[in-house]
């Protein structure tokens, strides 16, 4: 059945109404994107570069740096173009293309946490066999599943909301394209959506997020049940905090949007905690693994040092 919407555009109607705010907001969230890009690039830069990084751990970690520049760039640039605009309006093929990246995006960094956790269990709790379990086939194969259930999840919700007739108001009340904000505008039976959105979606961020639970109970109960070594104990789970800060980060806004009944929430409380896993998370992310990881800080610290020495020999020359 062809889309039979009467909508050719939708109007982002942004964070805030209040023009003063808008300039400032404009600042704040401008920082926050040059940050989340600069950081997660530099991260990238040195996982790829740097060949004492070329481990599992780190190959995910770049994965997660590369979705986290996508995922902002989905709905910042958007964003900051309102906070000017008088228009305010995105083309109806141009929402669901970020409705569809947005989603594609989130649940591939739902399920690479899931990974990442793994990755973590075995290292803690299988060192012998870490080197045999994870090896390069499998990170590759891993990576390459989590990306493409990511995308097919993602277009089975656009080609699904594509397909809603859009006959009443097309003034969306959010900063970007979301499957809840559209279904609020859509005319006509939404039930199947809706399932998909609950179900579906709900699976595909729940489950990772238990796998990731369980991953992080098994290797509490690995190390107090093998380890006697209070120091030993501590670097161990030193090593999983930086993670598991990220997957709380991630997921309670997740769970707050997504898992909460769609009549239970407002709109604005649905805005705030996007922010909080479109914006501020993606920015956060670099500065948790690189504050609390000695291998980056020194891969950056080589990296930076290597360039300021070439500068260095290029004023000289």
């Amino acid at each position: 059945m062809l889309n039979q919407t009467s909508v050719t555009a939708f109007l982002l109607l942004g964070v805030t109404d209040i023009q003063a705010l808008q300039p400032y907001l404009f600042v704040v969230f401008l920082a926050i994107y040059v940050v989340s890009v600069v950081g997660n690039g530099a991260v990238l830069l040195v996982v790829v570069s740097d060949p004492r990084l070329h481990l599992p751990m780190y190959f995910f970690l770049g994965n997660l740096s590369c979705l986290d520049i996508c995922y902002s760039t989905v709905t910042l640039p958007k964003m900051l173009e309102n906070f000017f605009s008088t228009h305010k309006a995105i083309s109806f093929l141009g929402c669901i293309t970020q409705l569809h990246f947005f989603h594609f995006l989130g649940s591939t960094e739902a399920m690479l946490l899931a990974v990442m956790a793994f990755d973590r269990f075995v290292a803690i709790c299988r060192p012998l066999h870490y080197s045999v379990i994870m090896n390069y086939q499998l990170c590759t194969q891993m990576a390459v599943t989590v990306w493409t259930i990511g995308f097919f999840h993602a277009l089975l919700h656009s080609m699904m909301t594509s397909r809603l007739n859009f006959c009443g108001s097309h003034q969306i009340h959010h900063f970007f394209c979301d499957v809840k904000p559209l279904l609020e505008l859509a005319c006509g039976n939404t039930e199947l959506n809706q399932w998909l959105l609950n179900t579906v979606t709900g699976t595909i961020a729940m489950g990772p997020f238990f796998l990731t639970l369980l991953s992080y109970f098994s290797i509490i109960i690995s190390l107090f049940s093998k380890t006697h070594s209070c120091s030993a104990l501590h670097k161990a789970l030193f090593t999983c905090a930086s993670h598991f800060m990220v997957v709380i980060l991630f997921y309670a806004p997740v769970i707050f949007i997504y898992i909460s009944p769609t009549s239970g929430s407002s709109m604005d409380q649905d805005q705030v905690a996007a922010i909080m896993y479109t914006v501020v998370t993606p920015m956060l992310n670099p500065l948790i693994y690189t504050l609390r990881n000695k291998d980056v800080k020194a891969a950056l610290s080589s990296v930076f040092s290597r360039r300021g020495d070439l500068n260095t020999s290029r004023a000289h020359f």
